[in-house]
């Protein structure tokens, strides 16, 4: 009897067992390593920045400026993937900064702004102003630093997929964003024959492709730059092209404004 009374306990038991053989992949799997997010650069469509790695820094961070001709300082500071943010103040250190929770572990720092654009406790999306470039704290000019963290601990920085170099002064490594570009752009055409796409804003840039006819283009975002003359016109503001990767002057485009109309600033 007392062996008919414990089949019960024993049955019990081996469910248990087995019901403990069919979670624990699944509880492995969970605590294994979260995959990133598609990181981008954290300032806007179409700037190209230089950056690097000083020794003294904390963790894997790098430091960004502005290589394009444009201001460092007063730049939006965009969040490179989607999360939510936090504001933070460290006067003698990082000053004022917001740090982004993307989930599984992963979180980006953005140090020294001189502003914040968001609120604590905000979503924000890939690709939204969180702040300004600035210099507040221990900083000795403005520049964005930037990190990514996985479980409090930084790891290599890596955009698009492609992980980054850590070269230990600027002007030796250059990143162009593609962050808040609004992916297809707006579209015009160009005219003119053997229209030249550059690299940058300027008539002394490298040639990207040239434009052997009027064509359809993608316009993301324009800044200005060199000033282009033709057919008695002038005209110092640039488009960048997104199917070409490269900027030309909005005098080839097809269009009577100097400025694109409903065209963002790089």
């Amino acid at each position: 009897m007392r062996f008919l009374r414990r089949l019960p306990v024993l049955f019990v038991a081996a469910l248990t067992a087995l019901a403990g053989l069919s979670v624990a992949p699944a509880q492995a799997g969970e605590a294994g390593t979260t995959a990133a997010p598609a990181f981008k650069a954290p300032y806007p469509c179409g700037q190209r920045w230089t950056y690097s790695h000083h020794s003294a820094e904390v963790r894997r961070a790098l430091d960004f400026v502005r290589s394009d001709g444009g201001a460092t300082a007063g730049t939006p500071v965009l969040a490179s993937a989607a999360g939510t943010a936090t504001r933070y103040s460290q006067p003698s250190g990082a000053g004022n900064y917001v740090a982004i929770d993307h989930g599984g572990g992963w979180k980006t720092y953005y140090f020294h702004l001189s502003a914040y654009s968001v609120p604590s406790g905000a979503f924000v999306a890939q690709g939204q102003q969180i702040g300004v470039t600035g210099s507040t704290g221990n900083s000795s000019g403005a520049h964005i630093h930037y990190e990514q963290l996985l479980n409090g601990v930084g790891q290599n920085i890596v955009i698009n997929g492609a992980a980054l170099s850590y070269p230990g002064s600027y002007n030796q490594a250059y990143l162009t964003s593609d962050n808040g570009c609004g992916g297809a752009g707006l579209p015009f055409n160009t005219w003119g024959s053997g229209v030249n796409v550059r690299s940058d804003a300027r008539v002394s840039a490298p040639v990207v492709t040239t434009l052997a006819g009027p064509t359809a283009v993608r316009v993301l975002c324009q800044k200005q730059g060199d000033t282009v003359n033709a057919e008695g016109y002038s005209n110092n503001w640039w488009s960048k092209l997104r199917d070409q990767n490269g900027f030309i002057s909005n005098i080839y485009i097809d269009h009577p404004d100097a400025k694109l109309p409903g065209v963002p600033l790089c």
